[in-house]
């Protein structure tokens, strides 16, 4: 194709040559055409229009398509319920991680007291024996006593913050039997 000629100045044993490179055809080889871009197969554009045809569906694309349509309406739910509790868990999560971190550098004395306060939990299930109410007041109700022991300015902030709640649910209470008791008297 092509012949190169090589030129060099100085001698061969020098690191540094200066080289001039000449190309020339060679006078023998014969004269080629050069190949056009569509000529290559690569470029070759198929004969004919293309036609989309849709193939039948198979019964069992049918039956998954039935089952599709049969449980869009609980998945949805599913997802509708995933957004709606996703948040809740999130900061359940980051509530139990940062009590872990609390329980990992608790203040002095924190342990001692959190014993004492179970304790007086496990003695308030003791004496509530035979009854179901006994069991639900009395080892909240020691367990929060010995806890106002220990945090007494706590104690008062939930006691007056229940105390409004309590009454606010006893004002409902009331209002919702008043108005019954009035629809019953009408009638």
């Amino acid at each position: 194709m092509f012949k190169v000629i090589q030129r060099s100045v100085g001698p061969a044993s020098l690191s540094l040559l200066t080289f001039r490179v000449y190309a020339s055809p060679k006078k023998d080889s014969p004269h080629k055409t050069s190949v056009k871009v569509n000529e290559l197969s690569l470029y070759s554009v198929p004969e004919g229009q293309s036609k989309y045809v849709e193939e039948p569906r198979t019964p069992l694309e049918e039956s998954i398509s039935h089952l599709r349509r049969y449980c869009e309406p609980y998945t949805s739910w599913c997802q509708e319920m995933y957004s709606q509790t996703k948040p809740r868990m999130q900061s359940l999560v980051q509530w139990g991680l940062g009590s872990y971190e609390y329980l990992q550098n608790a203040p002095p004395g924190f342990f001692p007291r959190l014993g004492v306060i179970g304790f007086a939990g496990i003695v308030g299930l003791l004496l509530a024996r035979g009854s179901k109410i006994k069991k639900l007041v009395y080892p909240p109700g020691f367990m929060g006593l010995a806890a106002s022991l220990y945090y007494p300015q706590q104690a008062i902030v939930f006691v007056q913050v229940s105390g409004e709640k309590l009454y606010d649910w006893g004002l409902r209470g009331y209002i919702v039997v008043e108005d019954l008791w009035k629809n019953f008297q009408k009638l």
